[in-house]
């Protein structure tokens, strides 16, 4: 799949609302507030779930009850149409 645009980025970025471009990584960034640590532990696990068999780079970073979801594909150098299916697909399991 190959990378998209800027202005490309910028179009789409409204089909996957609370998502933000990380223009320093040319990637998708979303932070989730759990009520607590557990919480937010079973939602890694039930996005985890859910795209284990996908192959893109996902950067996970768990903070307390705060969870930051990173996205952007390797071997594009940036994002792609599939970065943006991804963060729509972990916006469900929110």
């Amino acid at each position: 799949m190959s990378r998209l645009s800027l202005e490309q980025v910028k179009l789409y970025l409204s089909k996957v609302p609370g998502w933000r471009l990380a223009e320093d990584k040319m990637a998708l960034s979303r932070t989730y507030h759990c009520r607590d640590l557990a919480t937010a532990v079973s939602f890694v696990n039930r996005v985890a779930e859910m795209i284990e068999q996908d192959s893109q780079h996902v950067e996970i970073h768990l903070s307390g009850g705060t969870v930051t979801f990173t996205l952007a594909t390797r071997e594009a150098n940036g994002l792609t149409g599939k970065d943006f299916a991804l963060a729509q697909t972990i916006s469900k399991v929110s």
